[in-house]
């Protein structure tokens, strides 16, 4: 019989790369999302449109526990992967009400759905490296002590707290996974380093002539979203629940992945890239760097792409999809 599987931001780049996964192993993959996706599948879904004969999709709300438990109930997974999230740092300052409400009700809403309708499932929580925010060592550990400097790494916080509770509380098998930074040709456009490489493909095919950036000598732990989904499911797959840091090791500041970027395509970023106050956060994070030793003991988890081959495969598909993007406007 097939192991059921949950996740939450299924159409996500983590869920769909993720989905993709659990399907490779035959798992039935169940994922939750909002009612407005299934009404425009086209813009909402285009992570997960090559799978989505082979996954079934439940409509439920972060914002609804009824909604949730409901979902719960009618799939009763093995694994539950709760990866829904307001994600974006920045956003969160803007509005850390609704970041709050959807973060921390959201994880809560989950873990009590599990324990009520499926007390055997196990639950992995997405935390974040930005739970370690004004950071207390370099690299960061497990047992870093956290010092958020966001409402965002607030929220992760809390829900590494609540899933801990519910391991402690309720034997609830609950592990989180602190992923250090990680992208891919599927990250949203709102993210620097999606910005980074849309505006570079744009530049490059004379769509646009600058790209306004914030601070460029922000330092990040950049890995792909590919290979840390198989930490997360690795995680779900030992007996005993627990937390583990996800990274690489190594760090690169925003001004290093903007000059591979433009390099890649063989111009000079410092001719492109405009310095906009606009893009600061109010307080900033300046250095996240992890130590993933545990990972690699434990879970036997290991991780192959250079930060090279990621700026590339990034710019590379950018490219790809503005050009094809011309070609269907000229037909």
């Amino acid at each position: 019989m097939k192991r059921k599987a949950l996740i939450t931001g299924i159409t996500g780049q983590d869920g769909s790369y993720l989905a993709e996964l659990l399907l490779e192993k035959d798992y039935e993959v169940h994922g939750i999302v909002r009612r407005v996706a299934l009404e425009d599948p086209e813009h909402r879904m285009h992570r997960i449109s090559h799978i989505l004969d082979d996954i079934e999709l439940h409509s439920a709300s972060l914002e609804s526990y009824p909604s949730l438990l409901n979902a719960v109930g009618a799939v009763r997974p093995n694994e539950c992967y709760h990866l829904a999230a307001q994600s974006f740092v920045s956003y969160s300052f803007e509005d850390a009400f609704s970041t709050f409400n959807t973060n921390i009700n959201g994880t809560h809403f989950m873990l009590e759905s599990i324990r009520e309708n499926a007390p055997g499932c196990r639950f992995y929580f997405a935390g974040s490296s930005e739970m370690f925010g004004k950071v207390r060592q370099v690299p960061q550990t497990e047992e870093t002590q956290f010092y958020p400097r966001s409402p965002y790494g607030i929220t992760k916080v809390v829900g590494f707290d609540l899933t801990r509770n519910y391991r402690d509380a309720y034997n609830i098998h609950g592990s989180t996974g602190i992923l250090f930074n990680h992208e891919s040709p599927r990250r949203g456009y709102e993210f620097v380093t999606r910005k980074i490489t849309r505006h570079v493909a744009r530049i490059k095919l004379g769509l646009a002539d600058e790209v306004r950036l914030g601070n460029l000598d922000a330092k990040r732990d950049w890995g792909h979203a590919r290979e840390y989904v198989r930490a997360m499911w690795l995680m779900l797959q030992r007996e005993q629940p627990d937390d583990f840091v996800i990274a690489t090791g190594k760090t690169w500041s925003v001004r290093e992945f903007v000059a591979r970027a433009f390099g890649h395509v063989g111009l000079d970023w410092e001719k492109y890239v405009k310095i906009d106050d606009q893009f600061y956060r109010p307080a900033e994070v300046e250095l996240l760097v992890g130590d993933a030793s545990r990972a690699r003991e434990e879970l036997g988890w290991d991780y192959g792409v250079s930060f090279g081959e990621l700026v590339c495969e990034m710019v590379d598909n950018d490219m790809a999809l503005l050009e094809k993007q011309s070609e269907g406007a000229l037909e």
